[in-house]
């Protein structure tokens, strides 16, 4: 799915300039009154959108302040528009990766593949070096950590950025993208499969079923 969203947005794609963008504050946190009650449970809701699958990407940046990479972990990444040719991601309004990105004013998009579990692990724990031991080299446009072995990047200038509840939602304007060929790769039939996220665990794809044998 992202492969093909690939395709559709590089033939529009175009280069842009923009101002960083500022980090939005955090916000204001109080405790719940006595009389108060939340109209979903916090639970249920992780737990019936847990059966909505969703592909699994690192957003990384080079942080303009200290020249070093900045990235997370991120599911709630979506394609937006085809012209112009825009994504979106959501991140938490508490997140301490975030305030880099922001600084930066761009980022790239890394979509991971089937064999690129534990990599996502690696991004998605706080206050570790996530890029001790990991490959990558610069997104053409952004300069962003492009992770070696990915099926598909997207590099992005920061569009907008708009508040949505305790999250930020980033929308990103197409700068550069690519994506692995696999009708082209001799390799792993496991090249360009995409890591899935479902009920809280990593899944992939199934193999189709074999076609059955032609009469003879």
């Amino acid at each position: 799915m992202a492969a093909t969203a690939v395709r559709y947005l590089r033939s529009v794609g175009a280069a842009t300039v923009a101002e960083p963008v500022e980090a939005l504050p955090r916000p204001d946190l109080r405790a719940v009154g006595d009389d108060e009650r939340l109209p979903v449970d916090p639970g249920e809701f992780r737990r019936v959108l847990g059966h909505f699958a969703t592909g699994v990407t690192v957003i990384t940046a080079l942080d303009d302040t200290t020249g070093q990479p900045a990235g997370f972990a991120c599911q709630s990444f979506s394609s937006l528009s085809l012209d112009p040719p825009l994504v979106a991601f959501m991140v938490a309004r508490t997140s301490t990766t975030w305030p880099r990105i922001a600084r930066a004013g761009a980022f790239c998009v890394n979509v991971l593949g089937a064999d690129q579990g534990e990599l996502c692990r690696g991004f998605a724990v706080s206050g570790a070096d996530k890029f001790a031991g990991v490959a990558y080299d610069a997104a053409p446009a952004s300069g962003a950590p492009r992770l070696a072995g990915v099926p598909a990047w997207i590099d992005c200038t920061i569009h907008a950025v708009h508040t949505g509840g305790d999250h930020l939602i980033v929308v990103g304007r197409v700068d550069a993208l690519g994506a692995t060929d696999t009708t082209e790769s001799t390799e792993s039939t496991d090249q360009g499969r995409p890591l899935l996220f479902h009920q809280g665990q990593f899944k992939q794809l199934a193999d189709p079923p074999p076609s059955p044998a032609a009469p003879s």
